[in-house]
């Protein structure tokens, strides 16, 4: 029963978490200059360690959002997955990873509203 409702959420959960990592995102550079609660290393360390919450949170929703996806959302999802959590895991090595996160992001948001819109309609 769980899964089954997990299921049908999946897709609002992948944007939800899509979104909020977006805002998160923009928001840390303006954070870290301009608060001072940011200064703190342990406040710091665990606000910038969200990506990880992020990247579980797309998981979970990619995954139950493609047990029944056609394969051509199933494929996008997927594919903006793992380019999701390789940016953001690799986001400290060079500038173009923070960027290619946003787009994945983005991506994820996108193919999760596809997969509402064209193919979840019916139920």
């Amino acid at each position: 029963m769980r899964f089954d409702l997990l299921s049908r959420k999946a897709d609002y959960i992948g944007i939800t978490g899509s979104v909020l990592c977006i805002i998160h995102c923009l928001a840390t550079p303006i954070l870290l200059m301009t608060s001072a609660l940011l200064r703190n290393d342990a406040v710091r360390t665990s606000y910038l360690s969200l990506d990880y919450l992020f990247i579980g949170i797309n998981i979970a929703a990619v995954y139950f959002a493609t047990r029944h996806a056609p394969s051509r959302i199933r494929t996008l999802l997927w594919g903006f997955l793992s380019l999701f959590a390789v940016a953001l895991l690799l986001e400290d090595v060079s500038e173009i990873f923070e960027y290619l996160a946003y787009a994945a992001s983005t991506g994820l948001v996108l193919t999760h509203l596809a997969n509402l819109r064209f193919c979840r309609g019916h139920e």
